[in-house]
């Protein structure tokens, strides 16, 4: 039973899959309401709840790692997420007003990025073909298939130096970031995926490659979808994917912001230490994202799985979690006054 209400308070993202299902079956207000939940409730929350640093101790751990209702709560995103693709795919049949398909769109967009990739980047992280496989299901509702190669084999390599395009340089905007990001991550997938095949010598790498693979099968569920439900609903769903896709690169930009590491003999580059990403131990955010936010133990030991992620004393923290920090990062001159400071007080 204990084991049962602690492994319980990660099933409270799932309210999102609620409030995203009333923006689908009701009009008005109630279509932005997951908007307002994650950027306006959330943010002000946790502004009075105060950070939670305390990490399980080396029992709770294990019996935490052990506990097979953290996995079934991750893996359960898979049906709830193709089941509110549906339903926000079929609520669009309706007549109903511009204003309310914009909100719509906004919610699985926001489906699209805290489960569609979020989820989906915790079970890419596994290392059995069954997680890895819905990590690829989870991505393909969101029309970024290529982020299973470039985050595990590129970004966890390169992250914090200039060859990392998921690493924000100092004084750079989330808005440069955005091209920064969109097309070298595609890029790096790319060129990942083809010399792997060289490797494996496999005839014409360039087509032979789990990167072209997954281009097909994304036009093949666009294709379908269009089938389906039509054309102008088939760009209704790739808006919410890219909006999925913006907010998680937003997110990417937040947690290595202006942080670099070293080179040492030979030019190569120190090994990835928790002061390489910003963390935050602000409870809601945790939560709401699977922990993603103790984000340096993450790049410290990408194989740990996310309800045993530690709290690192010489991690930066962030003044406040996920949801407000990217609220922040829209206005870059209110960003780089509240980050450069952050960084001095940690001599970063």
């Amino acid at each position: 039973m204990i084991a049962f209400i602690k492994s319980f308070k990660y099933t409270t993202p799932f309210v999102l899959y609620l409030l995203g299902y009333l923006a689908f079956t009701h009009t008005g207000i109630y279509c932005w309401i997951p908007l307002l939940y994650v950027f306006f409730f959330i943010p002000i929350l946790e502004l009075f709840i105060k950070p939670d640093s305390k990490n399980l101790d080396a029992v709770e751990e294990q019996l935490a790692k052990s506990n097979v209702l953290y996995d079934i709560i991750i893996w359960l995103t898979v049906p709830f997420q193709f089941i509110s693709l549906y339903i926000f795919l079929t609520s669009l049949k309706a007549p109903i007003e511009t204003i309310d398909i914009a909100g719509r769109i906004v919610a699985m967009g926001l489906l699209c990025a805290a489960f569609g990739i979020n989820a989906a980047h915790e079970l890419g992280h596994r290392t059995n073909a069954f997680e890895q496989m819905l990590s690829k299901l989870l991505l393909l509702t969101s029309l970024y298939m290529h982020f299973f190669i470039e985050h595990n084999k590129g970004h966890h390599k390169h992250v914090a130096t200039p060859h990392d395009p998921s690493t924000a340089k100092m004084k750079q905007t989330v808005y440069a970031f955005w091209l920064q990001t969109f097309v070298g991550t595609y890029l790096s997938a790319w060129h990942i995926a083809i010399d792997e095949s060289k490797k494996k010598n496999r005839v014409l790498p360039a087509l032979n490659n789990e990167m072209f693979l997954f281009q097909i099968i994304q036009l093949i569920f666009v294709g379908t979808i269009a089938y389906l439900f039509g054309i102008t609903i088939m760009f209704c769903f790739i808006a919410a994917a890219i909006m999925g896709a913006t907010l998680l690169e937003t997110v990417n930009y937040i947690e290595h912001y202006g942080l670099s590491r070293e080179k040492g003999a030979g030019e190569l580059y120190e090994r990835v230490k928790p002061h390489h990403s910003w963390n935050s131990n602000h409870v809601i955010g945790r939560l709401m994202l699977f922990e993603l936010s103790r984000h340096s133990d993450h790049h410290y030991l990408a194989s740990r799985k996310y309800q045993i992620l530690r709290n690192m004393e010489e991690a930066p923290q962030m003044p406040t979690g996920y949801p407000g920090m990217i609220v922040l990062s829209l206005f870059p001159p209110v960003w780089f006054s509240i980050m450069h400071k952050q960084m001095k007080k940690y001599s970063l």
